[in-house]
């Protein structure tokens, strides 16, 4: 009789301590499920990039944005709300059309550059010069009356179009060594032909405004076949515009053979005054420790070049389709599970920056955060981020996440702290445990990142889904354990740079009038 009732309380016993265990493997596994075939990141990619569009800061696509995401968040039952944390300059992208009208009639690939003003329905015609080279700022200053009724090309021309790697592989290596040299030494004297003007890149546009010219043009290759970086104009009458690399050279031959070309530009936009900027946040309640809080994050908002897709729409598509995901098989969570979709990242980690110094309450009990920024690529890299013990816990979480996901994966502990680049750094600032889940590349900083090739086609899919097990997996993780992470910072070393003893970042408040006259 002993001996069986010692053996039906060990049998009870091994069965009571597994089954957290069994419940947890269960659990993981109904999320790797519904992950791989249920998943919606398609359907969400395309009423995100094709329907709703880029996410400029003060444009109404970006207002649409945070329309859907709560539409989309409330129609899996999670509650979700915006969160307005300051002004901006509101604007609104029009038509860009820019025609070669002389010496000969074609097209060009352009658009206009954010915040741009418009040229209105009729557009102008005008005569494309290059700017004006002198031997120092006061030459300069006698030069620039040329320009008036003109439009200026401010940019370098590139002496191929062709990226590296095309050289690379084609080329006899002499051939390719020349090309570089010749790159650099052009490189060199258009930086020379600027710093002439004595105007700052900035600076130069509005002094070329101020002297009469119709616009400007500029084209920032990216080194990618067909690819440019677009980003803001800073002009405040006349229009800026980025034109291709191969339409740009075009126009830039034609004016320095003297063939004088003529284009007509049609660059529509409004200005919409001062405009609200928002955070979307959503929540599954915590059901044992709801004032204790596992972020995912990811900003809302893109450059308008393209549609965003891969800056940061795949990140937020991996962090709604976590949090649907999540809702539907652990709806119950231990702690306190919300979602930040940022604004303004693009401009300076505003939208996370405005939530850490207005939020201080949830930032302090923050268990983790994981971020995810660079691409479309299935993540390669965890840094500790200079947390001390970052690796008992973090090791502890990752350790069961499907291998699949995990084989692809090097980690750095302690790591040191991220001091900018994504929104992970405003909350590393403040102390929070917080960690950027780095992808692969895929040619993103070349082919999508802050180009006008960010679109929905460049998304790897298949890369996208292995993100979404593995920051559902570290969530439900980071919610269930039952220890709380520890904050402990490393003690830095000196920088090799400065040969000074390096500090952790501090927390910097938010731009909260954007492009706006202070009050």
């Amino acid at each position: 009789m002993i001996k069986k009732s010692l053996t039906a309380v060990l049998v009870l016993f091994l069965s009571v301590s597994a089954s957290p265990v069994l419940a947890q493997q269960e659990i993981i596994e109904k999320i790797v499920k519904e992950a791989e075939n249920n998943s919606q990141l398609e359907i969400l990619a395309h009423e995100l990039l094709d329907v709703v569009g880029p996410r400029l800061v003060g444009t109404p696509q970006m207002a649409n944005a945070h329309n859907w995401a709560i539409q989309k968040y409330e129609g899996w039952g999670i509650p979700a709300r915006k969160e307005e944390w300051g002004k901006w300059k509101g604007w609104k992208r029009g038509i860009t059309h820019v025609d070669l009208i002389s010496p000969r009639i074609q097209s060009l690939e352009a658009r206009q550059l954010a915040w741009s003003p418009s040229t209105g329905k009729k557009g102008v015609t005008a005569e494309v010069i290059i700017l004006p080279e002198a031997e120092d700022s006061i030459g300069f200053a006698n030069k620039i009356k040329s320009v008036k009724g003109k439009f200026v090309m401010i940019s370098m021309p590139q002496p191929t179009g062709r990226p590296d790697d095309n050289w690379e592989e084609w080329a006899t290596p002499e051939s390719f060594e020349k090309m570089k040299r010749e790159r650099d030494s052009l490189d060199k004297l258009w930086d020379a032909r600027l710093e002439r003007t004595g105007y700052g890149r900035r600076e130069l546009p509005k002094a070329l405004e101020e002297a009469g010219a119709e616009g400007i043009i500029t084209s920032y290759w990216s080194r990618g076949f067909g690819v440019n970086k677009v980003f803001s104009a800073y002009t405040e009458e006349i229009p800026t515009i980025d034109i291709s690399l191969e339409d740009y050279g075009l126009l830039y031959r034609l004016a320095k053979y003297g063939n004088k070309p003529e284009i007509k530009v049609v660059s529509e936009s409004t200005e919409g005054g001062e405009v609200p900027t928002f955070n979307t946040i959503a929540e599954i309640k915590g059901t044992e420790k709801p004032d204790e809080y596992v972020i995912l994050s990811a900003h809302f908002d893109s450059w308008d070049g393209a549609t965003g897709a891969t800056d940061n729409g795949t990140g937020t598509l991996v962090m709604m389709e976590a949090m649907r995901i999540l809702k539907k098989i652990y709806p119950n969570p231990k702690r306190t599970i919300l979602v930040g979709h940022w604004g303004s990242e693009e401009q300076g980690l505003n939208g996370s920056r405005a939530f850490v110094k207005d939020h201080p309450e949830i930032v302090e009990n923050v268990q983790a955060l994981f971020n995810q920024d660079n691409g479309t690529g299935r993540v390669v890299n965890i840094s500790g981020n200079g947390f001390l013990h970052a690796y008992d816990y973090l090791g502890r979480w990752l350790y069961e996440v499907p291998e699949k996901v995990t084989s692809h994966i090097e980690t750095n502990f302690p790591g040191t702290p991220g001091r900018g680049g994504s929104d992970y750094a405003s909350f590393v600032a403040a102390g929070a445990p917080a960690f950027n889940l780095s992808s692969l590349s895929w040619d993103y900083w070349n082919y999508t990142w802050h180009t006008n090739r960010d679109t929905y086609d460049k998304i790897v899919f298949d890369d996208v889904r292995n993100n979404v097990i593995l920051t559902a997996v570290l969530a439900y993780m980071a919610s269930e354990d039952p220890e709380r992470t520890s904050r402990e910072k490393i003690n830095l070393p000196v920088s090799r740079r400065t040969g000074e003893q390096m500090t952790w970042p501090e927390p910097r408040d938010a731009e909260r009038r954007g492009m706006l006259e202070e009050k």
